[in-house]
């Protein structure tokens, strides 16, 4: 973590002003802008100088086409540290997060459309990427199972947890079933698996429906169970879990203005398996800000990672935004933050 301790108080106040500057304007930082912003009453000779050290010790670096200055990653931190001053949602972008989400805690399988929609607002609002991982359902308890006849060799099998969530998946069986066979075998995986989690059903459901009472029919049915338990009894959510908002909004930011950068964006945004692994990283630790270089892959090193985990019980996942590390902190805080408290509650 960055030390405040080592920045004198005039360092601080030049630090502090111009990544507000960059963040607001995403052009480098002058002198004469940073005397107007940080209001130290010194002169623009004094700002100059001060950000050269700023500079010779790593948090600020200019280019070649300006005398202004950019902050590095180590200034970010530094700012979200010990420099930022947190803006709490307004009102109003609470009233936006609350009437996306939480009108859609009605009816089975609410949870993956809840973290489609907070994913979704989080984007609009802080106009960066929003992300959000499904827990991982390994944990989840079986509430109940309910079979459902398509056809005559094919079944709907509806897997209701106790977290929320609602699993379905098609069935192929063998030959046709009837009715009768169908409803007895519900009942037997309901009496055997019931109260028991995804993981566990998947190691021992072979033994636990070994002397089931089933015949016949029934008994290839109970047998289609066991042989693809794998895919019946699957933890791994729809999409590996990982739900991605709009890019539109990050497009825009004037970063992604080359074709060349573009192309990079849109590429990442294809690269579902890295950034389900990006933000897993953060699945049971709170709140958490990940800037630029501090990504453990280098396809990252240009974004930051804002974070909020959220969990009932066992299960746990993410919400939060990826964007570039020129943006906004205290605010998009504030948002992922109360975003991911309200998708908790609706969870529980």
């Amino acid at each position: 973590m960055a030390r405040l301790d080592d920045l004198s108080e005039r360092e601080a106040r030049i630090l502090d002003a111009i990544i507000q500057l960059y963040v607001e304007n995403a052009e480098p930082a002058g002198s004469q802008a940073v005397v107007a912003r940080s209001r130290l009453g010194v002169s623009a000779a004094t700002v100059r100088n001060t950000m050269g050290d700023l500079e010779a010790r790593g948090y600020l670096y200019h280019t070649h086409t300006s005398s202004g200055r950019v902050p590095t990653d180590l200034a970010y931190r530094v700012y979200v540290d010990r420099l930022m001053r947190h803006a709490p949602p307004s009102s109003r972008e609470r009233e936006r997060i609350e009437s996306e989400v939480s009108g859609l805690t009605t009816g089975g399988g609410a949870i993956e459309e809840i973290l489609r929609r907070a994913a979704q607002v989080l984007g609009v609002l802080t106009q960066e990427l929003g992300v959000a991982v499904a827990p991982a359902l390994d944990a989840a308890i079986l509430e109940r199972l309910e079979l459902v006849r398509v056809s005559s060799e094919r079944l709907l099998v509806v897997l209701t947890l106790q977290s929320g969530f609602v699993r379905t998946i098609f069935l192929e069986v063998p030959s046709a079933v009837a009715a009768e066979a169908v409803e007895h075998v519900a009942r037997i995986l309901n009496e055997r698996l019931a109260g028991l989690p995804l993981g566990e059903i998947r190691a021992s459901v072979g033994e636990r429906l070994r002397d089931a009472d089933g015949t016949g029919k029934a008994a290839a049915l109970l047998n289609v169970f066991v042989a693809q338990r794998e895919d019946v009894f699957d933890a791994e959510p729809d999409g590996g879990g990982l739900v991605l908002g709009s890019a539109q909004p990050l497009a825009d930011q004037p970063e992604f203005a080359s074709n060349g950068r573009m192309r990079d964006l849109l590429e990442l945004t294809e690269r579902r398996d890295l950034l389900r692994t990006a933000f897993e990283a953060h699945r049971r630790r709170g709140l958490t800000i990940t800037i630029g270089t501090e990504n453990d892959d280098p396809k990252l090193a240009e974004f930051t990672l804002v974070t909020a985990s959220y969990r009932r019980g066992e299960l746990a996942g993410v919400v939060g935004v990826l964007g570039p590390t020129r943006m906004p902190y205290d605010k998009i805080i504030g948002l992922v933050d109360h975003t991911s408290r309200l998708v908790e509650g609706l969870l529980t």
